[in-house]
């Protein structure tokens, strides 16, 4: 049976209040978050000069292969994802985590081109993918009353190892070999997720739903459903249009009269700017209702996109960065407190594993789509205000289940 204890704490007055009374399973999401930055692109991306020699790859091989790679990770999760509905949490996160350390010993140690992208897949399914999908799913279904802070407070583990892994690399690299930095990374992780599955406490595993002939009861296909076609592009908009800026950042700054050194600010800036749109965006979901942050939480952006355009230079850059920065912050408490509203927390793994692979499969399309743009002599100004266009469609057709999830939120008040 499904612990309410999570579930039916009283409501938080502050994140102080939160974080003290539900510290254990708040450090479980965040540091699934944190590890999750290890299949992240940037993370890879650091290395991918030294991987790709490893395995006697070209630049143009090793791209390939990671986009295949990234693909195949997206269809992955939509069967791994979903089992966190019915699994334990702390044998899904051990399942997760020694893949994820197994990929990295095959990436780094493998002599054999197969297994070594064996192990970078691993990387890119056990990191980017599920352990971000399994840190945001279990605080989106364990809280209720405080669900916008504690998706808030656990999605901060994704900018700060943003924030810290760069710079930290930076300073070893001249003295370790990128094997013995993965060796390193891994070792604390580990260490740390070594605490956190012998002292915290964990919640059970969900509950089985069975009919009268004792058979489990499937969840929705979102799929089938109108409604996540129709909310589905807002929640691709802002990671769609930050693959492109990230992938083209030098045509960007190109275009807009700006240098790299102003853009490497930018995303330093976006990574701080990414801490209040977490926060507040987590307080007001819970204070005002998902409804009406999910039509605003991409406000930031769009104004932003927009500041840039008409004032090009460094400080347009840096806007551009900052605004999204702020959106994306806020995005993971509204998109996943908007899933669990519509859908139901019971099949939040499978809902989100889905809306996730979608992810993959967009952010893997969208460098292709802008690359041609590009060769065909788009500006990048053009470029931006065509992201702009994109949000304002999604937005407009997600008005529908958003107003769905309003009508929901307010009978479950009554």
């Amino acid at each position: 049976m499904q612990s309410s204890e999570f579930m039916t704490s009283p409501q938080a007055n502050s994140y102080f209040s939160l974080i003290r009374s539900q510290f254990g399973l708040l450090a479980i999401g965040f540091i699934a978050l944190f590890t999750g930055n290890l299949g992240q692109s940037f993370f890879i991306g650091l290395f991918q000069s030294d991987i790709a020699n490893s395995l006697n790859l070209s630049a143009g091989e090793f791209g390939a292969v990671y986009a295949a790679l990234t693909m195949a990770s997206g269809f992955l999760v939509l069967y791994f994802g979903q089992k966190l509905d019915w699994i334990a949490p702390r044998r899904y996160a051990l399942l997760v985590l020694t893949a994820l350390l197994a990929g990295v010993i095959l990436l780094t140690t493998s002599p054999w081109l197969i297994p070594a992208l064996f192990g970078l897949g691993l990387v890119r399914l056990c990191g980017q993918g599920l352990m971000t999908h399994f840190g945001s799913t279990l605080a989106g279904r364990e809280f209720t009353i405080n669900r916008g802070r504690a998706l808030g407070v656990v999605s901060l583990g994704m900018p700060l190892g943003e924030i810290i892994l760069a710079p930290v690399i930076a300073l070893f690299i001249g003295w370790l070999s990128w094997q013995q930095i993965w060796w390193a990374v891994a070792v604390v992780i580990f260490l740390i997720w070594l605490m956190l599955l012998l002292l915290a406490k964990w919640p059970e595993a969900p509950e089985i739903k069975r009919d009268s002939s004792g058979n489990k009861i499937k969840g929705p296909n979102p799929m089938l459903e109108k409604r996540f076609w129709l909310i589905i592009p807002l929640t691709m908009a802002l990671p769609v249009t930050l693959t492109g800026i990230f992938i083209f950042q030098s045509q960007m700054t190109i275009d807009l009269n700006a240098t790299t050194t102003a853009y490497a600010l930018g995303l330093t800036a976006m990574g701080i700017a990414r801490f209040p749109g977490a926060l507040l965006g987590g307080r007001w979901i819970d204070e005002l209702g998902v409804s009406l942050l999910a039509r605003l939480y991409l406000a930031p952006f769009a104004l932003a996109i927009i500041l840039a355009v008409l004032m090009g230079g460094n400080a347009g850059v840096l806007i551009l960065m900052i605004g999204a920065g702020i959106s994306l912050g806020m995005s993971s408490p509204v998109v996943d407190s908007l899933l669990v509203v519509l859908w139901g927390r019971e099949h939040l793994g499978h809902v989100r594993s889905v809306k996730s692979a979608f992810m993959v499969f967009s952010t893997g399309l969208a460098p292709a789509v802008l690359g041609f743009l590009i060769d065909g002599g788009v500006q990048f100004e053009a470029i931006l205000m065509g992201m702009l266009v994109f949000m304002a469609i999604g937005w407009c057709l997600a008005l529908a289940p958003i107003r769905e999830a309003e009508k929901a939120f307010s009978d479950a008040e009554n």
